[in-house]
C-alpha cells in the first residue's frame, strides 16, 4: 500500500497551549480567570477549526472592482470569507471593545490581547484593521475632541456587528515612510468652511474601514513634520459613495495578500481636525504604539502556531527508523525555538500589563511609565525578528512539505515578514528605543529589570549583561554617529535582557506553585544563548563598504 503522511493537525489553540495558561493562572486575579476562560476556549477551538479548513479550500484573495458594467466608478473591493465574518467575531468576543470596558479595570488590556493573541492567525491579518480602530479611540480619547469621540467611540467599540467600524491610519506616503515629515497631502477649507484634504496616500491598509485618521499639512503651513495636523474622515457619505476617495490598486505583496492594502487618492475628502492645527505626529502616536503591541502580540501567535504545528509534525513524521521528535538533534532545534517564545511570550504580555495600568492610573511602581515606554518599541522589534527566524525554521522541519504552498506552511514565513516591517522597521524602533531612554532612563531601566527579575539563574546573567550595556552606551553617548550604528544591537540586547528577567520571574512561580519545570527548562536554554548583542561598528569600515559599494 502506497505511503501517506499524516499531516500536522493543531489542537485547541486555548487549551493545549501551556504558556498561555500558566500566564492566566499567575498573573490574572483569579475572577477575570474565571470570567474569560470560556471564550478563550471557544477562540482556541475556532483556530483549530479554521487551519482544518483553510487546508481544504483553495487560498482566497481580496480583488479591486473599479468601474461597474454601465461604467461608472464605483471602486468596490470584495473580501475574502473570512474577513466577511471579521465584524461578527469582533463583536463577539470583544477584539477592541474589551481593552477599552470598565468590567476588569486595569485587566481590561490583557483580556484584550488574550483574545487577540488565539484570534490573530486564524483571522488573515484582520487583526490589522482591528489594531487601527484600537488605536484610533486610544488616539482619540487622548486627544479629548468630544464631539469626535461622541460621533466614533460608539461604532469602534460596538458590540453589535451591525454598528461596528473600522478604522485606518493614513501616515505612508511615496516621499516618506518612517520620514513623515515628506507628507504631501494637503488640508485646506471649502466655500463653507470645511477641511478637505488632497493628496496620495500610498500605504492604506484598512481602506475597507469605515473611516480613518490622516495627517496632511494645512495649507500655508511650514514644511516639516511638526507642522502637520491629524485629520478624522469618513470613507463614506451621506449617500454611501466614496468621500473624495479614489482607489487607484490593491498591492501585490509578499504575504498578509488577504489584508486589501490600497493605494488611494484624497481628492476633497471631507475631514475634521482631530486637535490643533499642528503636532499631528504627537496626537497620532497612540496609534502607532497601540498598533506596535497588537504588532508583537501578532508576532508571539505567529510563533506558537508554527512551534505548535512543527511539535505535532515531529511525532508523526519517522526519518531514520525514528520519529523525528525522537532525533536528539531535531528535538533540541525545537525545544531553542520553545525557549526563545516563552520569553517573548512574558515580554509581550508585560507590555500589555503596563498599558493597562498606565490607562487606569494604576502604576504599581514610579518607574511604570519609562518602562512602559522603553519595552514598546523592544518588544515590537525582537518579536517581529523572532517571528520571521521561528517561521522559517518551521518551514525547515517540515523539509520539502515546508516549501510547498498547499501545505500551508510557507504562509506562515511570508506572512511573518511583515512584523519588522509594519509599524517602524528594526533601526527606526531602535532609534526610538535611545529616544524613550533619554540621558537619564538607561540606570532606571536596569534597576527595575533587576527587580522583577528577583534571584535565580536568570539574574546571575542579567547584571553583568545590563552593566555592558550601560558601559556601552556611556562610551558612546557623546558621538552620535557611533552610538546610532550600534543601536540595533543595543536595543536587543536591553529586549532580551528585560525578557530574562520576566522569564526568571514565571519560571520561580512556576516551580514554587505548580512544580512545573517548564519555564525554568526555557529559562536555562535562553541563557545559553547569551543576552549581549552589543555592537561598536568602526565607522571608516562602514564608510568604505558602503560608500564605494559598485553601482
Amino acid at each position: 500500500m502506497e505511503f501517506l503522511q499524516s499531516p500536522p493537525r493543531l489542537g485547541n489553540s486555548f487549551t493545549t497551549d501551556a504558556s498561555l495558561r500558566t500566564y492566566c493562572a499567575r498573573a490574572l486575579p483569579k475572577e477575570v480567570a474565571a470570567a474569560i476562560e470560556a471564550d478563550l476556549s471557544e477562540l482556541g477551538a475556532h483556530a483549530a477549526h479554521s487551519w482544518s479548513k483553510a487546508r481544504q479550500e483553495a487560498p482566497k484573495t481580496p480583488s479591486l472592482i473599479s468601474w461597474s458594467a454601465w461604467g461608472e466608478r464605483i471602486d468596490h473591493i470584495e473580501t475574502t470569507p473570512t474577513w466577511q465574518r471579521g465584524a461578527e467575531l469582533t463583536a463577539r468576543y470583544g477584539f477592541v471593545a474589551a481593552g477599552h470596558e470598565s468590567r476588569f479595570g486595569a485587566w481590561a488590556r490583557v483580556d484584550q490581547f488574550l483574545r487577540a493573541y488565539l484570534y490573530h492567525v486564524p483571522s488573515q491579518f484582520h487583526s490589522c484593521p482591528l489594531a487601527m480602530s484600537d488605536g484610533a479611540a486610544t488616539a482619540l480619547k487622548a486627544a479629548g475632541n468630544r464631539a469626535l469621540c461622541e460621533r466614533a467611540l460608539p461604532h469602534l467599540l460596538a458590540r453589535d456587528p451591525t454598528q461596528l467600524w473600522l478604522s485606518g491610519q493614513w501616515m505612508t506616503e511615496l516621499a516618506g515612510g518612517s520620514d513623515v515629515g515628506n507628507t504631501d497631502t494637503i488640508a485646506q477649507r471649502d466655500e463653507h468652511g470645511q477641511w478637505r484634504l488632497s493628496g496620495r496616500k500610498w500605504f492604506t491598509s484598512a481602506v475597507v474601514g469605515d473611516m480613518a485618521l490622516a495627517l496632511a499639512r494645512p495649507q500655508g503651513s511650514a514644511s516639516g513634520a511638526d507642522a502637520l495636523a491629524l485629520f478624522y474622515l469618513e470613507t463614506r457619505d451621506a449617500s454611501g459613495a466614496w468621500n473624495g476617495i479614489r482607489i487607484d490598486r490593491l498591492k501585490d505583496k509578499l504575504g498578509t495578500r488577504e489584508l486589501p492594502t490600497a493605494e488611494i487618492h484624497l481628492d476633497g475628502a471631507l475631514a475634521t481636525p482631530v486637535g490643533d492645527l499642528a503636532n499631528g505626529v504627537r496626537q497620532i502616536t497612540p496609534v502607532l504604539n497601540i498598533s506596535r503591541i497588537w504588532n508583537a502580540v501578532g508576532a508571539i501567535a505567529t510563533m506558537r502556531h508554527c512551534l505548535a504545528l512543527a511539535l505535532d509534525y515531529a511525532n508523526r513524521r519517522e526519518a531514520f527508523g525514528r520519529t523525528l521528535g525522537a532525533l536528539p538533534l531535531h528535538r533540541a532545534t525545537l525545544a531553542h525555538l520553545i525557549a526563545e517564545f516563552e520569553a517573548a511570550f512574558q515580554l509581550v504580555f508585560c507590555v500589555i500589563e503596563l498599558l493597562g495600568r498606565e490607562e487606569h492610573d494604576q502604576r504599581e511602581h514610579a518607574d511604570d511609565a519609562l518602562m512602559l515606554r522603553v519595552l514598546t518599541p523592544l518588544a515590537k522589534l525582537w518579536t517581529g525578528k523572532l517571528a520571521v527566524r521561528i517561521a522559517s525554521e518551521t518551514c525547515e522541519a517540515f523539509g520539502g512539505a515546508g516549501y510547498i504552498e498547499d501545505t500551508g506552511i510557507p504562509q506562515l514565513l511570508r506572512d511573518a515578514q511583515v512584523f519588522p516591517i509594519w509599524e517602524g522597521t528594526t533601526n527606526v524602533l531602535a532609534l526610538d528605543t535611545l529616544r524613550a531612554l533619554g540621558r537619564e532612563g538607561l540606570a532606571a531601566f536596569a534597576r527595575r529589570l533587576l527587580e522583577l527579575c528577583g534571584s535565580g539563574a536568570g539574574q546571575m546573567q542579567l547584571q553583568p549583561a545590563l552593566a555592558a550595556a550601560q558601559a556601552w552606551y556611556g562610551s558612546h553617548a557623546s558621538d552620535r554617529a557611533t552610538l546610532e550604528s550600534g543601536a540595533r544591537g543595543f536595543a536587543v540586547t536591553l529586549a532580551r535582557c528585560a525578557a530574562a528577567a520576566l522569564l526568571n520571574r514565571h519560571a520561580r512561580w512556576a516551580e514554587r506553585e505548580l512544580r512545573d519545570p517548564r519555564a525554568h527548562a526555557a529559562l536555562s536554554l535562553f541563557l545559553e544563548h547569551g543576552l549581549m548583542r552589543l555592537d561598536t561598528i568602526p565607522m571608516d569600515a562602514v564608510a568604505a563598504l558602503v560608500d564605494n559599494a559598485p553601482s
